[in-house]
Order: C-alpha cells, then structure tokens, then sequence
C-alpha cells in the first residue's frame, strides 16, 4: 500500500472511491434517492479535477493505492472553512473503501495530512462526522475530542454532525503520543 499526495490524473479514481463510500458509509442515514442519484463523473468533474488541477489551491489531497485494486481511499484537508471554531486547519474529507479499513490505512492518510497541514503552519484541527456515523469511533481513537455539533441538511434531510478537534496536531506527530495512539510515523 502506498500513500501518496494525489495528482490530477486520480481525479476519477477518487471521485469513485468518494461516490462508493458515501452510498456505503451512509446508507440509512441519508435519503437512498440522494445517495443513487451520487455521480462519480460529476464529481470528477465539479470538484475532484478543480481541486488537484488548480495551483493557486490550499486543498491537500493524497491517496492510499493499493498495487493490485489502485485507488482504495483518500483524504483532503486544508485551512478551516469558516471561523466560527478556534482551529485553523480541517480534514474535509477521509474516505476508504470497505475492504481496506482496519488494517491502518486510514491512519496513515490521515498522518499524512497532518504532517502536511504541520508543515504548512497549522497548529490546530478539526473534523466534521455525522452523528450516526461509525467513523467518529475513528476519530476518538485518534484522540479527538467532541468540540462543536451543528445542525446541517444533505440531500434535503436534516442532518446532525459533530466536530471532533485536536488543538495541538504537534502532540500528534510527537513519537511517544502517535505510540499511545498507535499510529505509525512512518507511514507504514
């Protein structure tokens, strides 16, 4: 397993790892005529081909590719949109298909997005996860703490969602808290 920062040419791959997940990871949680009607080709399109083609963009993407099935997942994250939250940098977006998670991959994008995010000078982070989703157990195993919730609407259903943050990502990076967190600073 490789990751890697993503190129322009992933745009596909991730737009259909991003449409599968989310008909995946959402199925009972969101309308099922939202997520059918989900366009891995409008999300090439409209975002994923903006996002790593434009060079003026703060937008961090990077993959986790397996040798055999390619693409298996991704992770973006840059400057926190909005400021109503004392954080600075924010994951938008980390995603893995089901048959890659658990065996530590998600971590290590998501590592990989912190050193980035570190080395560009934020010092703070933040996550929104809905309610239902299983993926916040994710986040407090990394050491997220609930922070913020916020009322929202996908696919004309309203949505619950909660912030999980890490005011200080340097703790993270730090050898001995990745150890207590099992997270492998190497990437592996």
């Amino acid at each position: 397993m490789i990751v890697r920062r993503a190129r322009v040419e992933d745009a596909a791959a991730i737009a259909e790892v991003h449409v599968e997940t989310w008909r995946t990871a959402y199925a009972g949680m969101l309308p099922d005529k939202f997520l059918l009607n989900l366009s891995a080709k409008k999300h090439e399109s409209r975002w994923w081909r903006h996002a790593l083609g434009t060079k003026q963009s703060t937008h961090h993407v990077s993959v986790a590719e397996d040798r055999d099935a390619g693409v298996v997942g991704f992770c973006s994250g840059g400057a926190l949109r909005g400021r109503a939250f004392n954080f600075d940098g924010e994951v938008y977006a980390l995603y893995l298909l089901d048959s890659f998670q658990g065996i530590g991959v998600g971590k290590a994008l998501f590592l990989e997005l912190l050193n980035h995010l570190h080395a560009s000078g934020n010092k703070s982070l933040l996550v929104w996860v809905l309610d239902q989703n299983p993926a916040r157990f994710f986040y407090e195993s990394l050491g997220g703490k609930v922070v913020a919730t916020r009322d929202g609407r996908v696919g004309g259903q309203k949505i619950f969602e909660i912030g999980y943050g890490w005011p200080d990502i340097g703790e993270l990076l730090n050898p001995q808290s990745a150890n207590s967190l099992n997270i492998d600073n190497t990437g592996n």
